[in-house]
Formats: C-alpha cells, sequence, structure tokens
C-alpha cells in the first residue's frame, strides 16, 4: 500500500546572525575574548572538566556559548570580561618581543612591570635590533582587526642606513624589490636627511612581512644602521622616552580605530 503521508522535512540547525554571531561563541573562544586564558588553555580547562556555564559542566571544547546571557564559571568562580586595556611602548634596542624567552635575553615586557595586568598581549612585534612604537592589549578583537592585512592600516618607520639612496633606488622600494623570492613593497619611501656617511629616510609599509625593511636594503646593499617605528595609522610614538610605556589617550584610541575603519564600521 502506498504510503500517502508527506514526507517530513529534515530539521536544520540554525544559522546564526551577524547579530547572534557576534554573542555566540565556542567556549574557549567566550573565555579567550573575556581575557581570562588563550583558547589552547582553555581547551585544557574545559578537558579538565573545570568549567561549566549556567551551573552545569561542560566537557565539549566545540560547545556553544552565549556571551551576554551565559554564567561562565572555572573552578567554581565567576569569569567576568576584564576592562579593556591599550598600552604604547617606546621599546629599547635589544629586547626581544615575547612575555618568556628561552634564551633569557630580556624582553619587552620588563619595561610593563608598573602594569599588573593579566593577558597583555604585543600587537605585532618588533624583531630584537628594532625600536619604537609598540602596541600591547587585552583586546583581541581589536588586536586582530589592527593586524589583518586587509585594514591595511599604515606603519611608519625612520631607518638610519650607511649611505644616501638615490631616486632610482627609492623608486625601487615603492615598485617592489624581489629578496629571496619574495616581493617587498613600501607604500611610500622619503629623504628624511643626511650626513656625509649616513642619512635616515622614512619608509611607511601597509603589510607586515618578517624583516621587509631590513630586507629590501639588502638587497640595494644597504646596510640598516638602526629601525625606529614611529606610528601605527593615526598613532604616533611622539615624545614618549625609550623604554616607557602609558596607556593611550581616549583621541589615541579613536584615531586608532579610525585609520582601521572601525569607526565607519560602528556608524
Amino acid at each position: 500500500m502506498r504510503d500517502r503521508r508527506p514526507p517530513q522535512k529534515t530539521r536544520e540547525r540554525p544559522k546564526l546572525t551577524a547579530d547572534a554571531a557576534g554573542k555566540r561563541v565556542t567556549l574557549p573562544r567566550a573565555l579567550s575574548k573575556l581575557g581570562y586564558c588563550s583558547r589552547t588553555q582553555a581547551e585544557r580547562l574545559i578537558a579538565e572538566s573545570r568549567v561549566s556555564i549556567d551551573g552545569r559542566t561542560v566537557n565539549d571544547p566545540s560547545a556553544w556559548v552565549d556571551l551576554v546571557t551565559a554564567k561562565i564559571r572555572v573552578d567554581g568562580l565567576v569569569i567576568a570580561a576584564e576592562a579593556k586595556i591599550y598600552l604604547i611602548l617606546n621599546k629599547p634596542r635589544g629586547l626581544v618581543t615575547t612575555r618568556h624567552d628561552p634564551e633569557g635575553r630580556p624582553t619587552v615586557y620588563d619595561c610593563l612591570r608598573d602594569f599588573d595586568i593579566p593577558h597583555l598581549s604585543p600587537v605585532g612585534r618588533l624583531d630584537k635590533a628594532s625600536e619604537g612604537l609598540l602596541l600591547f592589549t587585552n583586546d583581541t578583537e581589536f588586536a586582530q582587526i589592527l593586524l589583518d592585512p586587509v585594514t591595511h592600516v599604515t606603519k611608519t618607520y625612520h631607518v638610519q642606513i650607511d649611505r644616501v639612496l638615490d631616486d632610482e633606488e627609492i623608486a625601487a622600494m615603492t615598485s617592489g624589490i624581489r629578496h629571496d623570492g619574495e616581493l617587498l613593497t613600501a607604500t611610500a619611501v622619503r629623504r628624511l636627511r643626511q650626513g656625509d656617511r649616513n642619512s635616515w629616510i622614512e619608509v611607511e609599509l601597509d603589510e607586515g612581512r618578517n624583516r621587509q625593511i631590513r630586507r629590501m636594503l639588502e638587497a640595494l646593499g644597504t646596510e640598516c644602521l638602526r629601525l625606529v617605528r614611529v606610528a601605527i595609522g593615526g598613532l604616533e610614538l611622539g615624545e614618549l622616552p625609550k623604554g616607557a610605556a602609558r596607556a593611550l589617550t581616549a583621541a589615541e584610541l579613536q584615531a586608532l580605530r579610525r585609520s582601521a575603519g572601525m569607526e565607519r564600521a560602528r556608524r
């Protein structure tokens, strides 16, 4: 006998809207966004049955959680969102950009001992020999937007070199120079000042390739004597003493957000 019942519809999981997607995240990401720990550390806590959502212990790291309504606990203690902190450091030469160095070298965190702020991370890096503006924050979303190549936030460097570049070499830096098979390009290059044996140039980048400026100069047969980052987007290093750090002002934070297009996105 023919079955005349209508076919049952397969129940699909509801798709997250753009609004809901900003509130519902996986549990490890929730703990990271709240500034409690990294996602890897969160997965370990979940596996050890130390995390609960609304009073229920959760062992599945893929579990979804609503950041607005859920009460998340670790070891019985409620986890609340940390206040967002944004610091600027004038990094001295000779420090590595990491929290713990296996070789025991001094790190940028040695300059932040007066700031007792957990989960504070650098936004990008400066290599050991480089100096200048380095940002720190516990706002992971803010950091990701600044580092995203799509936003094209410019970074400005003052670079001391062992000679004077001619017009053709400066043009080559903006049109692109190949080094180890990779095309490296600066957004803008201009001369600042020069002496008998060396000169200073200003270089703008909107991407963050490893040792990019040093490699471009090396391809030109030029030695980089000093490299100082003086600006990121609308944020300038200014007169901040070497090795000193301070919180960004509201105006500086707004300028930085505007550089990354965050102010437009919020309208």
